[in-house]
């Protein structure tokens, strides 16, 4: 049985944002991609449990009438207890601790959906094994990093490009030192 991975995969602005300042996503939608879902089916295929902060699951929610991610186990970090919810799991376990747990447990790879400070999380506690990120061509200007002020440094090795209509698509593999364990940030 192959190890399952972390995977942060994601669309980013071109300028970096993931969302806008209030959060929302609208700016995905009107993006010329390949004719089909840009690869989005064949990823979640490999995906066992799904990992997302508080503000991109309230998010999710208004985005469709169904939570997308139903036929999987899916988690809602937050800093304070959520009454519960149909279809996830709210915990305020932090990443150190749920992260491996999942990929002990996990049936397929462990999904990052976002947002920034989880990222930035994650990749502080070095639990990050790939990050895809399709570039969406479009300048917001303003709005949420993908990579907050502060986010760990790191050294990453691409492992693909895709083309995807006016997307590119980008998978790296977060490269670590053997002795450390740690990103190799030089």
């Amino acid at each position: 049985m192959t190890a399952s991975k972390t995977i942060l995969y994601i669309a980013m602005s071109l300028d970096g944002y993931i969302a806008r300042l209030d959060g929302s996503v609208d700016w995905l939608f009107d993006v010329e991609g390949d004719g089909g879902d840009n690869g989005y089916a064949a990823f979640y295929q490999t995906i066992g449990s799904v990992v997302m902060g508080r503000s991109t699951y309230e998010e999710v929610l208004t985005l469709s009438e169904e939570f997308p991610y139903a036929d999987r186990p899916a988690y809602v970090l937050s800093r304070a207890e959520q009454p519960p919810a149909p279809h996830v799991q709210f915990t305020t376990e932090h990443v150190e601790t749920l992260i491996p747990r999942l990929k002990e447990t996990s049936e397929g790879d462990v999904w990052i959906i976002g947002g920034g400070l989880l990222v930035q999380s994650v990749m502080e506690t070095q639990l990050l094994d790939e990050i895809e990120i399709a570039i969406i061509p479009k300048v917001l200007g303003e709005g949420i990093p993908l990579f907050p002020k502060g986010t760990s440094p790191a050294l990453l090795r691409m492992i693909r490009t895709q083309t995807l209509g006016q997307i590119i698509s980008i998978r790296y593999e977060v490269r670590r030192s053997p002795a450390s364990r740690g990103f190799i940030t030089g």
